[in-house]
């Protein structure tokens, strides 16, 4: 048996069912499980910094613009750059879904099962705050994850949504200009960089969720408007979650087809992908893309369930803030804007559109999210040398001239706030993420 000449060894049933499936590949197919994993990092184009570069191997990715190969070995991850969002690291060919997606500005958008949040970051870079991108993760711990990436990349327009698939079908029929359905699945694309992942797999545990993604495809068939766009990808290589189902799709729900799709180094002619690591730099992936039938708009509801801030908190803050964005709403006790917010009544959200500060007493404070999401060029800032932000991520007071309210950079990124007076800038920076430790 190959799969059990190998460093790691496969399941049976999964090496013999690839051995048909593969058939004379087979060999180099194994051979790329015993390698290394690759890494990829993709640079945030709202937040370009040349540091950046530093952290890549100066090999691009080909089918997705602004992305690079990442050394083995390299600690972007655990960077002030990173936790300022200047790029996101990400498997190469986790890349290729919202690569087929091809957000633009203006969109409405949903990425049904979200977390942790590379598919979410990477379309909402795409859209450049323009129009709405709707987040979605069902488990609550892991909504909080996605959360935290939308914030650390900057992205203004995102609803960040706790819910199950069909419980946004029934809220949004129609909704949306494009879904993405990057579904849960048996994980067989991550044999090479997690191989504890050989262990639990079962050719039960991959009916079971080839059911599962039925089940979700369902909920998003209902989701996208007339003549817009559904992608369904999965990290493994199983037929029955990845080809089968794509058929199934498409026999279920007659009014949408298989399209086309073609990006650098990848053709689709009958819609439908699979990264094999033999064939293509990168992990296990699958991407279907579907089109639905017709032409019409994107309709969603206005939201009348989320209040408007007092005029009076509204007025403060605005005039403590006046080269921020302006307020739309409230949301709990936060400021927030988001012009065109949907109706959101009865689901449960964790963020909406950029939150931008709140009002304690009389005295307007600005939000962490605000100073990741700040591009505007005449608000106070500070930037701090290497030995100084890698101070500031741990929560030091700095030393500085400036009064009041201070956008606290490195490199040209703003990557929180400190409060100036007499000589000294109090911290700012958000307690949950000082416990990392940072490196310039």
């Amino acid at each position: 048996m190959d799969g059990m000449n190998m460093k790691q060894q496969l399941p049976d049933a999964f090496a013999n069912r690839m051995r048909t499936q593969l058939n004379h590949e087979l060999p180099a197919f194994l051979c790329e499980l015993d390698k290394a994993p690759l890494r990829g990092i993709r640079i945030n184009p709202l937040k370009e910094t040349k540091g950046s570069m530093g952290y890549t191997t100066g090999e691009p990715i080909a089918w997705f613009p602004k992305s690079f190969y990442l050394d083995e070995e390299s600690p972007a991850g655990a960077t002030v750059l990173h936790a300022a969002g200047a790029f996101y690291i990400q498997e190469p060919a986790a890349m290729i879904p919202a690569a087929v997606l091809d957000a633009k500005p203006g969109e409405n958008i949903l990425d049904l099962c979200a977390a942790p949040g590379g598919k979410s970051t990477q379309i909402g870079c795409a859209m450049r705050g323009k129009g709405i991108l709707v987040c979605n993760e069902p488990i609550p711990k892991r909504a909080r994850i996605l959360s935290g990436n939308i914030e650390r990349m900057g992205i203004p327009n995102a609803i960040v949504t706790n819910a199950w698939p069909e419980k946004l079908a029934e809220k949004w029929p129609g909704g949306f200009d494009a879904v993405m359905v990057d579904a849960p699945c048996s994980g067989e694309g991550m044999f090479r960089r997690d191989p504890e992942t050989r262990k639990e797999w079962t050719p039960e545990k991959a009916d079971g969720c080839a059911a599962r993604q039925r089940e979700i495809l369902t909920a998003a068939a209902g989701l996208v408007r007339p003549g817009g766009r559904l992608v369904y990808s999965t990290c493994t290589y199983n037929p029955k979650e990845n080809e089968e189902n794509a058929d199934w799709f498409c026999r279920s729900f007659p009014d949408y087809y298989r399209e086309a799709f073609f990006l650098p180094g990848i053709d689709a002619p009958d819609g439908v992908f699979t990264c094999y690591p033999h064939r293509l730099k990168g992990e296990g992936q699958f991407v279907a893309l579907f089109r639905k039938r017709g032409n019409g708009p994107a309709v969603m509801n206005k939201d009348c369930s989320t209040p408007a801030p007092s005029k009076d908190c509204r007025l403060l803050f605005e005039s403590s803030f006046p080269q921020m964005p302006f307020v739309t709403h409230l949301f709990g006790n936060t400021l927030v804007h988001i012009p065109d917010l949907p109706d959101i009544s009865g689901i449960k959200v964790i963020r909406t559109g950029l939150h931008l500060g709140e009002i304690r007493g009389r005295i307007a404070v600005p939000d962490h999210a605000a100073a990741m999401c700040f591009l505007t060029p005449d608000m106070q800032k500070l930037e701090l040398n290497p030995d100084e932000i890698v101070r500031y991520t741990t929560g030091e007071t700095i030393s500085g001239v400036n009064e009041g309210w201070t956008l606290i950079c490195y490199q040209g990124l703003c990557i929180g706030w400190g409060k100036g007076s007499g000589g000294t800038i109090k911290n700012h920076f958000p307690k949950g993420l000082r416990g990392i430790h940072y490196i310039a």
